[in-house]
């Protein structure tokens, strides 16, 4: 798979696909500019060799109409002022007008166009809608880690129509840090694992079961786990019909030889609304009239203690409901944890990432993901389409 340091660039059409689905405030101004920053190496050396710029990403989901709500000017204004030059935003992706603003482009110009997804054609990966996209291009470079899951027309149909495709810095920094941590990671090797759902982690927890040292598994998930293992959980998010499968992969990971650290403590309230009445209880005596919605301090240094140790570490999914303090402290006291070790450190997922972010860990760990689902499926040892697309070009030309 070429990278985009690699190509010849100059006075040629470069469309890069990028993720700019970004939040935005009531304002639509730009919340969190994570994603438009990671692209900013890659723009910047097509600015640097002299190639036309051509900025391509969804935002939201418009339901394949156009919409105010969902336009890219907001974004464009932004990234304008990031890399103190002009970003235009041409009035759609495809179509006559946008052509001739392509061809008006001169070398090192930027122009972003309107929201892919106010066509249907876009995800539902049209070949007609993926011929005219690649009509725009010389030159096609993927730097959108995030949705190259999704076998969508500018992410995987386009592809077969631009002679050249490379994969931009953030996506080559996504798959390089994910294979060091995953296809020959210096051991010990731990996974984190958390958030909601045991049902949405269920391929990724069959696949990491052979290939990890240690497996910590915490947030509202692990009282899958705690019930399947006859423990009171009170009201507590559960999913019973996945009881059987946390019995299971407790007994796989016991065969494997993978020790399996849960929560030996939790914090617990009426409800995240009722902050009043919050107890640090042993996970053996959860008051049935109560809800889990953090680890306690004695599972993090229990945590802890298996994760100094550890040489890769791979974390994926909150240990509790952080958005709402005081229920924050077991995700925040990880993501400084892992900030302060020397080891391989990759954080995956948007909610972990918004964590590592808030604790103001960003540089301290060494790698934090843009991607959500295409992060999980990669765990879960799934090809992304996104990335199958650039090698398969590179193979046929």
């Amino acid at each position: 798979m070429k990278t985009v340091g690699e190509l010849e660039l100059s006075g040629k059409r470069v469309f890069i696909r990028v993720d700019f689905n970004v939040p935005l405030d009531k304002e639509f101004r730009v919340k969190d500019d994570l994603r438009i920053r990671a692209v900013l190496p890659t723009l910047n050396k097509v600015i640097e060799k002299g190639g036309k710029a051509i900025l391509a990403s969804h935002l939201g989901r418009p339901k394949g109409k156009p919409s105010a709500e969902f336009s890219l000017k907001p974004v464009g204004e932004h990234l304008s002022r990031l890399i103190d030059r002009p970003v235009p935003l041409a009035p759609d992706c495809t179509g006559r007008e946008v052509v001739e603003r392509i061809a008006q482009m001169k070398n090192g110009d930027v122009l972003l166009l309107e929201n892919l997804r106010f066509h249907a054609e876009e995800e539902k990966n049209d070949e007609a809608f993926s011929r005219a996209l690649a009509d725009l291009a010389d030159v096609y470079v993927n730097d959108a880690f995030a949705v190259s899951h999704r076998a969508h027309a500018s992410v995987h149909g386009m592809t077969r129509f631009v002679r050249e495709c490379a994969a931009g810095y953030q996506l080559e920094n996504e798959i390089r840090y994910f294979r060091k941590a995953m296809d020959n990671p210096a051991r010990p090797m731990a996974m984190v694992i958390g958030g909601a759902k045991v049902s949405t982690k269920i391929g990724v927890l069959e696949h990491l079961i052979s290939r990890v040292d240690f497996l910590v598994i915490g947030g509202a998930m692990a009282n899958t786990f705690f019930k399947a293992q006859g423990k009171e959980v009170g009201r507590s998010l559960v999913e019973d019909d996945h009881l059987e499968t946390a019995a299971r992969l407790l007994k796989a990971a016991a065969e494997k030889g993978v020790k399996v650290y849960l929560p030996v403590d939790a914090v617990v309230a009426p409800s995240l609304e009722i902050c009043g009445d919050v107890q640090q209880v042993p996970v053996e005596k959860v008051p049935k009239d109560k809800l889990i919605l953090d680890v306690g301090s004695k599972s993090i240094e229990v945590f802890e203690s298996v994760l100094k140790n550890c040489r890769t570490i791979v974390w994926n999914g909150p240990l509790g409901a952080f958005e709402t303090p005081p229920f924050n402290k077991g995700t925040f006291a990880l993501a400084e944890f892992l900030g302060s070790l020397d080891a391989l450190t990759v954080i995956g997922g948007g909610d972990s990432a918004a964590a590592v972010k808030q604790a103001n860990m960003e540089e301290k760990v060494s790698y934090v993901s843009t991607g959500g689902g295409a992060f999980l499926e990669m765990l879960e040892g799934i090809t992304l389409p996104g990335v199958a697309a650039l090698e398969e070009c590179c193979a046929r030309f």
